[in-house]
């Protein structure tokens, strides 16, 4: 858990963020032409997640709800309606996404990821899981997928070297 003194520091940011998105202000992101999207660089800023409340092996042992994690859906959906790798962008920055990745085994992160997404592609595609795991498995997914996480790493890494 980050200090007070970060939490706040985050929360200013995120603000100067969110109302830099409300304008529609900014440079575009050198990194790549897709976070110049409002909705798909840092989506999460303006929602509060208790991220200490989360227990992952809860979730490995009972399954998760889906209501919980309606604005994860809600943002993926806003991006898919840009391009698919706009969508893989805004799910990996889901905060509870990022701690699991960064936290947890590679297999059992997995398994949440696509349990994630498989929820995900039944709501708002109407697909069965067998459809999803083969969506999943293509190659246009895998490619918006990798690229997406490569586009945040040099995000990030850029975003580290300026503070």
């Amino acid at each position: 858990m980050a200090s007070p003194d970060k939490q706040q520091k985050r929360a200013q940011r995120a603000k100067a963020k969110a109302k830099q998105n409300r304008s529609g202000k900014g440079k575009p992101s050198p990194v790549h032409p897709v976070l110049n999207h409002p909705s798909v660089n840092e989506p999460f800023d303006d929602v509060f997640l208790d991220l200490s409340k989360f227990d992952f092996n809860d979730i490995m042992e009972n399954g998760f709800e889906p209501a919980d994690y309606d604005d994860l859906f809600q943002a993926m959906k806003a991006a898919e309606s840009i391009s698919l790798l706009a969508m893989c962008v805004v799910f990996l920055q889901y905060p509870v996404l990022e701690l699991v990745i960064a936290e947890e085994e590679e297999d059992p992160a997995t398994d949440f990821l696509m349990a994630l997404l498989i929820v995900y592609r039944g709501i708002f595609h109407d697909e069965e899981e067998e459809v999803t795991v083969e969506w999943l498995g293509s190659d246009e997914f895998q490619d918006a997928y990798n690229l997406a996480s490569d586009i945040l790493q040099r995000k990030n890494a850029r975003d580290a070297g300026r503070r």
